[in-house]
């Protein structure tokens, strides 16, 4: 099967990612929760992959990475760990429901009122966010922004750094960082970001079960899971330092470890990534933009994602129809992000979305091209 879901989750990792699972599991011990030499071993990994991932990103110290099962559980720390009764948050209709559900949770017992800001542009393939629309928005409670890094959509991606420009210095900025992870340059500190949720299973080249929260000395997230840590064990309340106190309960060592190796393979290879992405979505772009029958709803773009629908197929249909008759892997629908669909006027059948690997092919998307076509003279 041809794989175009990267964007639900990578389908090929590098071979060291692999390696380093298959070693991992072969022997391993719990880190950080005994004194002998292979845990110790393990826990120096667990310590290097936070060291890794700070000096990817230009984070604020090793002790602000904080690993988490999935971008999820980050974007719920970095909400429900910080916001507090009275807040306001300004976010925006490019979303995924890992932000918005939490939100909408806070909003609904009452500790936080949220507004979302809407998309602008000449029409779907150009819509994005606007930092003075932002601005707009923001109220003397506001607590924190939330903006994604790229859209799962269809791969827009906003301005960070001229958002942050805009927001009052005592505003947080959070960063869903799900689809832009990997793909694009985030510094952090340059770009005055102060939590960025990270899923590893993406860009960031790890396993499912693989993810993290990084943060600034601003943030200072509460915990929400509640255990050992193999710290203070004598005390009945969490440790009141990270990582621990984000930590309770013993770390998918596998995961940790393949974030690890994903980060160093970036480390040497994503400006070739990027360019590869951005040529692979430009070329399949200007090849269904001949097509019969189809609109287009993505730019290139170098996290790998093209967006688009059929005149008269719904959208997962399609997808079907590709799955079950050509043997190539999409996906149709909403993407679990509704505010976005809603904006681009796809909310009423939803999106193809085709996700490229920077392992996939010209060929392979001159494949779907092909398939694409006869789907339409069906």
């Amino acid at each position: 099967m041809i794989y175009f879901d990267n964007a639900a989750t990578g389908g090929r990792k590098p071979d060291q990612v692999l390696t380093a699972v298959a070693s991992s599991i072969k022997v391993c011990a719990n880190p950080g929760r005994s004194g002998h030499q292979l845990s110790l071993s393990c826990a120096n990994l667990v310590h290097a992959c936070r060291g890794a991932l700070n000096e990817y990103f230009n984070g604020y110290g090793v002790d602000k990475v904080v690993f988490t099962k999935n971008c999820t559980e980050a974007l719920n720390i970095a909400l429900l760990g910080v916001l507090k009764k009275g807040d306001h948050v300004v976010t925006t209709c490019m979303e995924h429901n890992s932000v918005l559900r939490p939100l909408e949770f806070l909003k609904n017992i009452g500790t936080i009122e949220y507004d979302v800001c809407p998309l602008r542009g000449d029409d779907e393939r150009s819509k994005n966010i606007h930092p003075e629309d932002i601005l707009a928005l923001i109220k003397p409670n506001t607590r924190l922004i939330a903006v994604t890094a790229a859209s799962n959509v269809n791969g827009a991606i906003p301005n960070l750094e001229a958002i942050r420009a805009v927001l009052p210095k005592r505003v947080l900025l959070l960063c869903d960082g799900a689809q832009g992870g990997g793909h694009l340059p985030i510094n952090m500190q340059k770009t005055g970001v102060d939590l960025l949720a990270l899923a590893g299973h993406k860009g960031m080249l790890g396993i499912q079960g693989s993810g993290a929260l990084l943060f600034s000395d601003r943030a200072e997230p509460s915990p929400l899971l509640f255990g050992g840590t193999g710290s203070m064990s004598v005390s009945l309340q969490m440790p009141d330092f990270y990582p621990d106190a984000l930590e309770a309960g013993t770390l998918s060592f596998p995961a940790v470890l393949s974030l690890l190796e994903g980060v160093r393979y970036l480390t040497v290879h994503d400006r070739q990534i990027r360019s590869r992405l951005t040529m692979l979505t430009a070329c399949f772009l200007k090849k269904l933009r001949l097509l019969r029958g189809y609109e287009c709803y993505s730019l290139p773009n170098p996290c790998g994602i093209v967006a688009f629908k059929h005149q008269r197929l719904p959208s997962e249909h399609i997808a079907e129809l590709l799955s079950n008759s050509f043997h190539i892997a999409v996906r149709g629908g909403l993407h679990c992000a509704p505010l976005m669909h809603e904006a681009l006027g796809s909310l009423d059948g939803g999106l193809v979305r085709v996700s490229f690997s920077h392992f996939n092919s010209e060929p392979e998307g001159d494949e779907l091209i092909y398939a694409l076509e006869k789907i339409d003279a069906m």
